[in-house]
């Protein structure tokens, strides 16, 4: 049986009680999903997928598989991800017109400084993040601070 977006929010909290690590999370989580969102970006592309429209590539792709596993799990969530996702790839696709030829090296760079501050919270927080257990809490944590944006404005999720 799967698991309810309650259950798979309240598992991943478990980890995350330190309000300093809370804080970090705030911080990193939306910029690590940008940085994935970019080292899927500069992936070349099949011809036959760039034929089709210049938004196809797998950074657009990863991004239908993503909101594909938030909609088995809330359906409101998943819209919120979605308006979340569609900032990512459009302010990615900002910063690389603004500075050509640095997307992936700034990516690569704020990517590792990103993650030590995650390990750095969690070393605070005293326990390990919720990813070593279960790959898919990589895909919760950006849903777990978008259901707090819900709890706050009196979405339910």
């Amino acid at each position: 049986m799967s698991k309810s977006m309650q259950t798979w929010l309240d598992e991943y909290g478990e980890s995350h009680q330190n309000k300093l690590n809370k804080a970090i999370h705030w911080f990193c989580v939306p910029q690590i999903v940008w940085t994935v969102m970019v080292f899927m970006y500069v992936i070349p592309i099949p011809e036959v997928m760039a034929s089709v429209s210049p938004y196809l590539n797998f950074a657009s792709l990863a991004c239908v598989l993503t909101l594909l596993f938030y909609s088995r799990l809330s359906l409101s969530l998943t819209l919120g991800m979605t308006v979340f996702l569609f900032a990512c790839y459009f302010s990615m696709l900002g910063f690389e017109a603004l500075f050509p030829g640095f997307l992936l090296s700034f990516a690569i760079l704020w990517f590792a400084f990103l993650w030590l501050l995650q390990f750095y919270g969690h070393k605070v927080e005293g326990k390990k993040p919720s990813f070593f257990k279960d790959l898919q809490f990589l895909m919760i944590g950006p849903a777990w601070l978008m259901s707090f944006i819900y709890l706050k404005i009196g979405l339910k999720y």
